[in-house]
């Protein structure tokens, strides 16, 4: 096998299906050892398997993000298993939209949890590793909800708030050979923007169309077109990449 990866071994929270089981494939497809965690055992167990059967070398493990001892257990583990842990995307997500006066706390609180504590939890667990071999790839799932987005005031908060500690992540570990970036998607097909649709009430197909007319390559996105883009700040040609927040949107974000 070739590839960009080759050597490497990634770390994908959240990595069974949708935007996460883009990147994992395509990460595992050019080369390297990929690490699964995800709170959903029946999927998880799916992924693994199907990923295996394509040839592919896959650690799978439950564990949620938001428990800091979970996390440390499985980065050890996979660290361990692969001989080295270089690339981490911190993927996992939830969204509990609502208007702000209708938002319950654990509405506020679970997103939180899952965003900002799981990436911290899984940052501070990996970058131990990546220091002593003095490389690492940190690729944060933001969203253009980072901007603001009606009914989503706690995952828009979560989102910017991601922004800024990768950007702190970026000027804390650059002098040990560490990047850290941040992926924003726009509209993708996902499980996630499904439950959209049906909290708003209309068919996938019309929230769909609706989106992309608003969208200037006149397409919606899908997860590899986000994989590509966790890729590229990935490689081990973007060192000199670093801090940066990439809207892959079909168009410009301000």
């Amino acid at each position: 096998m070739t590839g960009r990866f080759l050597g490497k071994t990634a770390l994908v929270t959240g990595g069974s299906r949708g935007i996460g089981r883009a990147i994992v494939e395509l990460l595992a497809s050019e080369g390297a050892k990929v690490g699964i965690i995800d709170i959903n055992e029946e999927v998880l167990n799916v992924a693994g398997n199907e990923l295996r059967d394509q040839g592919y070398t896959i650690y799978t493990k439950v564990a949620n993000v938001v428990e800091a001892e979970e996390v440390e257990t499985a980065v050890k583990e996979i660290a361990e298993t692969f001989g080295s842990l270089d690339i981490l995307v911190n993927n996992a997500g939830v969204i509990r939209d609502n208007l702000i006066f209708k938002m319950t706390d654990s509405d506020w609180q679970t997103v939180m949890d899952v965003h900002l504590k799981g990436t911290f939890n899984s940052v501070r667990a990996a970058q131990k590793y990546m220091v002593e071999r003095k490389y690492g790839r940190i690729i944060n799932i933001s969203s253009t909800s980072a901007l603001g987005n009606r009914g989503q005031s706690n995952y828009a908060a979560a989102k910017a708030g991601l922004q800024g500690l990768t950007k702190t992540l970026a000027i804390e570990l650059g002098k040990y050979g560490i990047t850290a970036n941040s992926v924003a998607p726009g509209f993708i097909e996902t499980e996630m923007t499904q439950e959209t649709a049906r909290r708003v009430g209309v068919s996938f197909e019309q929230f769909v169309e609706g989106s992309v007319k608003k969208i200037p390559v006149a397409r919606s996105g899908k997860p590899s077109d986000i994989a590509n883009a966790v890729a590229f700040f990935a490689d081990e040609a973007s060192s000199f990449v670093n801090g940066q927040v990439l809207y892959v949107a079909g168009g410009p974000k301000n």
